[in-house]
């Protein structure tokens, strides 16, 4: 059995919970201005309508329920931890739908919806529900300082050190319902691929990315990523 697995998810795992993607035809950045939304230059001269934005999102995810890919994800990560292999699940996603599926070697790179941040003393607060502009930090008790803790563009991913660390000795790298064209994620397999790993991946479609990998598997992640996982755990 491959020792050292990688995994990689985006949005396309979670849009059969009912979760939209972010870069298709019909996608939340074809909906709504991501420069608005989702920068830091937008947050500092609309941050109503951003807090107004996620907290929508957050509506959402409670909502959702995690689906069978998140599930069988879960279940390989025990099965192959139990036989002595090393294991990190890196996911795109800023839904909890991974945490509630029971992963728990998992790192939310792009931070998570759940989550808000005070600009002020760095403080991370736990947020399922709306936050304003004049919600007072639990910390450092100011006020306007609070933001949603996900990464928006221009500002550098979560936990990349450990990541790449992890990529650098991997023996086999999985790509789940991401587009390939966001990077640094975007970059994930070439770097898998420079140490020997073998690189498959679980998309509806093709992606920019695809001539990196070695095996493609085409179909729904509900049915895709369960069949693959039958596979390496049966």
């Amino acid at each position: 059995m491959t020792q050292s697995l990688v995994i990689l998810t985006g949005s396309g795992i979670s849009a059969e919970s009912g979760l939209g993607t972010f870069r298709d035809t019909d996608g939340i950045w074809a909906k709504f201005d991501w420069q608005v939304l989702a920068t830091p230059e937008g947050f500092r001269t609309q941050p109503e309508n951003v807090h107004e934005f996620y907290n929508a999102r957050r509506a959402g995810l409670k909502k959702a329920e995690p689906n069978a890919a998140h599930f069988a994800l879960a279940e390989l990560e025990k099965a192959w931890i139990a036989r002595g292999g090393d294991f990190l699940l890196v996911t795109q996603n800023i839904d909890n739908l991974h945490d509630r599926a029971g992963s728990e070697r998992l790192i939310h790179m792009h931070g998570e919806l759940n989550k808000m941040r005070c600009e002020h003393c760095g403080y991370i607060h736990e947020a399922f529900d709306e936050i304003t502009v004049d919600l007072p930090c639990l910390n450092c008790r100011q006020a306007g300082g609070l933001r949603p803790h996900v990464v928006w563009f221009g500002e550098m991913p979560l936990e990349m050190e450990l990541i790449y660390n992890q990529l650098e000795s991997c023996d086999l790298f999985v790509a789940i319902g991401t587009s390939g064209t966001v990077y640094p994620a975007a970059g994930f397999s070439q770097i898998a691929k420079q140490v020997g790993a073998r690189c498959i991946e679980i998309n509806l479609d093709d992606t920019e990315t695809s001539p990196i990998f070695d095996e493609h598997r085409k179909g729904m992640a509900t049915q895709a990523v369960p069949a693959w996982v039958a596979e390496i755990v049966g």
